[in-house]
């Protein structure tokens, strides 16, 4: 069994998330209040009970999933399941670069904590909207794109599946690569309800704050590879992981790219490792032969490990009778 871990971005995010596993594990209680203290806010009381509106704003998100995602990834590190690979989606690359050792999680959740700040600020500053684009490739909406940007800035954002796009950009823009979309035939075509226009050159101004943070910070070459967003590839010196996470802000996140390479290393089972079930239901569009799974509260970590080691149990077995 070859195994990658994938860690969920923002908008997986749902009231009540890590409330079992804060219930079940003393360590999970340990990491929140060390969380807690870290942020100078209750993120454990807010992310177990709310409200909603609080919960789902970006600089309050991004702190909350990545502090589950890391709980999760603890209790899986505990039960001897390691990854061959790891990837996150947008925000979950701060994830799987502390699972793949690049930094500590007490040094990431600070910047995690600012990035979502500056994000939220920069969607204030210049006001942006994104809408996702089904049943077009992504060749043809980025020509939409483009014809569209007369009316306003409007390029790429996500790609998350071959036929599951996201745009981004001012309202606009968006508008009209909208109404191209729909005249050229996308099966649907959804305005999101999001915060601000991010993976655009609308987030520009949060591109020199966050490169300061990142500098402070002592990044290490990571321990198992880890593939960036931006390129789809692995990243692998600790100075070039920087310049991807500061390019990630205004660059699409090559989503469906990276799953297809993490195939071509072998994986052969992916474990999302985070609240909600988003990139389970990409793995599906994108690579629906490789075997999928999610790890957010307790049933779904004792399934997982329990795969796991049957997988491991299977492959020793094979390996004695030869």
């Amino acid at each position: 069994m070859n195994l990658a871990f994938v860690f969920p971005g923002q908008a997986s995010q749902y009231v009540g998330m890590g409330r079992t596993l804060w219930d079940r594990y003393p360590e999970v209680k340990e990491h929140y209040d060390l969380t807690n203290e870290i942020l100078d806010m209750d993120i454990a009381h807010l992310s177990f009970y709310g409200p909603e509106e609080q919960l789902t704003q970006t600089d309050n998100t991004q702190p909350a999933i990545f502090a589950l995602s890391m709980a999760l990834f603890m209790l899986l590190h505990k039960g001897e399941v390691v990854p061959l690979v790891v990837a996150g989606h947008s925000l979950g690359e701060y994830s799987a670069l502390v699972a793949a050792g690049v930094l500590p999680y007490e040094e990431a959740l600070p910047i995690v904590q600012l990035r979502g700040q500056l994000m939220r600020e920069a969607g204030q500053r210049r006001p942006g909207t994104m809408a996702a684009i089904i049943g077009l490739p992504a060749d043809r909406v980025e020509q939409l794109c483009a014809s569209a940007s007369d009316a306003g800035v409007v390029q790429l954002a996500n790609h998350n599946s071959p036929l599951q796009l996201v745009i981004s950009g001012e309202v606009s823009g968006v508008q009209k690569a909208m109404a191209l979309a729909k005249e050229e035939g996308a099966r649907r075509v959804i305005n999101l309800s999001v915060s601000g226009a991010f993976h655009s050159p609308l987030m520009a101004d949060a591109l020199e704050p966050l490169a300061a943070a990142l500098e402070e910070a002592e990044f290490r070459p990571p321990k198992i590879p880890v593939i960036a967003n931006v390129t789809a590839e692995p990243a692998e010196d600790p100075e070039k992981i920087k310049e991807l996470l500061i390019q990630q802000l205004v660059s699409p996140v090559r989503w469906s790219e990276s799953i297809e390479q993490m195939g071509k290393m072998g994986t052969d089972l992916f474990l999302e490792v985070g609240p909600g079930k988003v990139l389970q239901g990409l793995m599906r569009r994108i690579a629906p032969e490789v075997e999928t799974l999610g790890v957010d509260g307790v049933e779904e970590l004792e399934a997982a490990l329990a795969r796991c080691r049957s997988s491991i149990s299977t492959m020793s077995s094979s390996e004695d009778s030869v």
